[in-house]
This record gives structure tokens, C-alpha cells and sequence, in this order.
């Protein structure tokens, strides 16, 4: 997608910190942090949500989520972390391109706030 920030993140054409990189999956630190650590990872290959991403391919969306389990796991090993996606505008997704966030280092109340 041409007007896609995450494509264009992916392929190298917008900066960003990336955390970690394979073939189809990268993970960046989220310029605005909503916890000590703030990562969001995703496919390099466009989908628009979690959904179409699952309607899609599943071993890639298993993939991602792997991704940010361990990314989790390294982050907040000793007191646990938290992974949002979020799906559609209602849902609070404001990049059309699935992403999990995964946030660690602080207590996560709930409901978030």
C-alpha cells in the first residue's frame, strides 16, 4: 500500500528503532510509549487487520504473535506483559495495518486507562 506508515516503515523508507527483523515479520518501538517498554509488531506484507490477516494466512499471523510473546517474555520475563491488538475504528485501531502492541515494564491496570 502505497499510503501505508507501516509498509512504508517496513521497506525501509520512514525511520523507526527497529527491535527485530525476518523475512516477513519486524518489530518497532512505538514513538509514543504507553509503558517502559513499547513495541509493536507486525507483517511486512500489508493486511489490514488481524482479521483479513488470519482470512489470510495464519502461519504468518501465528508468526507475528510469536514474535511478540517473546519480545513480551524478554521485556517483562519476571512480572508479565501485555499484548493489544486492536481491530477497526471502533475497536481503536488508527493504522490500517495489523499490529500488536506489547507493553511491559509497569503494572497494566484493567481496565486500561
Amino acid at each position: 500500500m502505497d499510503d501505508c506508515l507501516f509498509c512504508k516503515i517496513a521497506a525501509g523508507e520512514l525511520p523507526a528503532t527497529v527491535v527485530e527483523r525476518t523475512e516477513d515479520v519486524i518489530a518497532i518501538r512505538d514513538v509514543n510509549p504507553q509503558a517502559p517498554s513499547h513495541v509493536l509488531v507486525m507483517p511486512v506484507a500489508h493486511h489490514a487487520t488481524i482479521a483479513d490477516l488470519l482470512d489470510k494466512d495464519v502461519a504468518l499471523a501465528t508468526r507475528v504473535m510469536e514474535t511478540a510473546s517473546a519480545l513480551g517474555r524478554r521485556a517483562g520475563a519476571a512480572n508479565g506483559f501485555r499484548l493489544v491488538v486492536n481491530t477497526g475504528s471502533d475497536g481503536g485501531q488508527t493504522v490500517d495495518h495489523v499490529h500488536v502492541h506489547v507493553l511491559a515494564g509497569r503494572h497494566m491496570s484493567w481496565p486500561p486507562g
